[in-house]
């Protein structure tokens, strides 16, 4: 629990506000907060927000990166804007320095590091507690099928069970980043998998209306993601990666594949593009620009193991 002060029944406010509005950043909130810190650490005597306070919060540090104060004072401006527009300072709007474009290269994904993150996903250690159970069943299954479909990590966790036809292992993804309405085709491996899966996390939530809920068939959130792909890539591989590389790197072996296999891409690009949710061509081909070649890899080596994963978990619950 946050030590309280006068601008805690504001920022209470704005946390709230932000929830309703759907714009509930973990990354926003935490700045905010930090703000807070910072004005009660340096300006104890204070009992109001000043323009100094502002100013000096906004103010570039040394160590610090362009971008990084950018990231920094951005959540500042937009709280000050909930102020001013009720009426609850009268501060000048602080100066957001020009942020400097950045390169950014995915990482490109090898064999081993995949084969040692998939093992950590089908090895996460047992605890008790139904929350536990669900994750232990989830993860192994929710990265792999951002692994072999290329879907967007928001597109996986906002996925409903009626999205996902089991039957034809096609799955509807209707809640794009402002995208049309398109299609994901499972791997018969795939489909397989999230069969066993689908059967084991209803006998947990029966009735749920989210493919992948939480205990109380809720999405889980995109931290929720971050976290445990951070937890276990970084148990068993140096390099750093992020989730959505995954979905670069379906796009690369994709590609890659097609031209070994001396196929003409272009048709086989179009269904592939359309698949991943693009409205151009030129938005896939932008990931084979960004990403070098890499080796082909995915298969769920047993589904045996996943049934023998998910055997026993029922023990496993208070």
């Amino acid at each position: 629990m946050r030590a309280q002060s006068y601008l805690s029944p504001i920022i209470d406010g704005y946390i709230r506000y932000r929830k309703a509005s759907g714009r509930d950043s973990y990354s926003y909130i935490k700045n905010v907060i930090l703000f807070e810190h910072f004005c009660t650490r340096e300006y104890s005597a204070q009992a109001e927000l000043t323009q100094e306070m502002v100013d000096k919060w906004c103010r570039q540090r040394g160590s610090e990166s362009t971008n990084s104060c950018v990231s920094r004072i951005y959540p500042i401006l937009d709280f000050i804007k909930y102020m001013k527009k009720r009426g609850l300072t009268n501060i000048n709007l602080p100066q957001v320095p020009k942020s400097v474009p950045r390169t950014y290269i995915p990482h490109a994904f090898t064999r081993q590091e995949l084969e040692r993150f998939f093992n950590a996903c089908d090895n996460i250690k047992p605890r008790r507690g139904t929350l536990s159970v669900i994750q232990r069943i989830i993860l192994p299954v929710f990265f792999r099928l951002l692994y072999s479909s290329g879907m967007r990590t928001t597109e996986a966790i906002l996925l409903e069970r009626e999205d996902v036809n089991l039957e034809n292992g096609v799955i509807s993804i209707k809640r794009g980043k402002g995208y049309d309405q398109h299609f994901v085709v499972l791997h018969d491996t795939m489909l397989s998998l999230m069969r066993i899966y689908d059967g084991k996390i209803s006998e947990l939530i029966p009735n749920r209306r989210i493919f992948f809920p939480t205990p109380d068939d809720k999405p889980h959130n995109p931290a929720w993601v971050t976290y445990h792909f951070r937890v276990l890539w970084q148990g068993c591989n140096k390099l750093h990666a992020t989730p959505y590389e995954l979905r670069h790197n379906y796009a690369i072996e994709n590609i890659n594949s097609w031209i070994h296999q001396g196929f003409a891409i272009h048709d086989k690009l179009l269904a592939l593009s359309k698949s991943m949710g693009h409205k151009q061509i030129e938005s896939t081909l932008a990931y084979y620009s960004l990403t070098p070649a890499i080796s082909d890899i995915m298969e769920f080596d047993d589904i045996e193991m996943y049934e023998s994963l998910i055997q026993g978990t029922d023990e496993e619950k208070d």
